[in-house]
């Protein structure tokens, strides 16, 4: 590793500790030549991830809109950055974890909407109605029912 002051290739790791709940490591570096110190964040590079949409288009998985979408869902409800973040790193991983290089927009909503619906039902809802694209009341309605029977079915199993 260069040394990001002097451009030196002489450089040697100081310390180094996980992050990212060991998905990364972060290593502090020294220089040789100039003494600077500097960080740097090593990771598992893995394939990229093709979004196949509903009309057939195939583009790069990008967290970022996957995360905007959240947000925007999430908008004056008690979800923290900190938990969208998470829930965003947890549906990648359940990606990955498929082996397959393509996966489907539909694949993507039913893992957001699975970990959602455990997180806040007023941003599930919200995702829903623009992920399903509610045609009318009655398709809404029916979901509100579908969580409300999950509701009661999970106090009822506690």
């Amino acid at each position: 590793m260069n040394c990001s002051r002097c451009h030196a290739s002489d450089t040697k790791v100081i310390e180094s500790r996980d992050v990212a709940g060991g998905k990364s490591i972060r290593r502090r570096r020294m220089c040789s030549e100039c003494t600077h110190r500097f960080t740097t964040y090593e990771r598992i590079e893995r394939p990229q991830l093709i979004v196949v949409k509903n009309n057939d288009v195939r583009e790069i998985f990008n967290r970022n809109k996957l995360l905007a979408g959240l947000y925007r869902a999430c908008e004056k409800t008690s979800v923290t950055s900190l938990q969208l973040e998470q829930l965003v790193s947890d549906v990648e991983t359940q990606l990955y974890e498929c082996s397959d290089p393509e996966v489907s927009t539909s694949k993507i909503g039913e893992l957001v909407m699975e970990q959602l619906s455990n997180l806040n039902e007023v941003a599930y809802v919200r995702f829903a109605s623009v992920y399903r694209r509610f045609k009318d009341i009655a398709s809404f309605e029916k979901e509100l029912s579908d969580i409300r029977k999950k509701k009661t079915g999970s106090v009822k199993a506690h």
